[in-house]
């Protein structure tokens, strides 16, 4: 399976292949305002089944921390993907493979969280253990 994507004036675009890694809510706040909303929606892939098939030239990447290189289109702004190279996943954003059936699984750095929500997900206070975190849920 083949996912697509662009940046909202459409000069980047990408494929994710395959399926994801894991799907879920970012609470913290660095990706509350990259995302500019309450909570950003995550798609996890595997580096090599992320690829940008056109606009390559246009991708910037904003090296936030060594957790995060954050990637959007120079000429637009929009936002496409995070790479995470500590964990060997890339973060690409629900919003930008319409065509994938978003089907979330966990909360992350639910301690941040300026919009509870219940849904019966796990909500971690940080990240899974087998991310670095505490492995510590919170209560919704």
């Amino acid at each position: 399976m083949a996912y697509s994507g662009e940046c909202f004036c459409g000069t980047v675009k990408i494929e994710a292949s395959g399926e994801p890694q894991g799907m879920g809510y970012c609470h913290c706040r660095s990706c509350r305002s990259w995302s500019g909303g309450p909570v950003n929606a995550f798609t996890l892939w595997a580096p090599e089944a992320v690829k940008v098939s056109a606009g390559a030239d246009s991708l910037a990447t904003h090296q936030q921390s060594e957790l995060s290189q954050r990637q959007d289109c120079a000429k637009c702004g929009g936002h496409l993907m995070t790479n995470h190279p500590t964990l060997g996943v890339v973060d690409v954003f629900a919003a930008t493979l319409p065509g994938l059936d978003f089907n979330p699984g966990v909360h992350i750095n639910y301690a941040e969280t300026v919009l509870p929500i219940k849904d019966g997900l796990p909500k971690f206070r940080d990240f899974p253990k087998d991310f670095g975190g505490s492995g510590e849920t919170l209560a919704e």
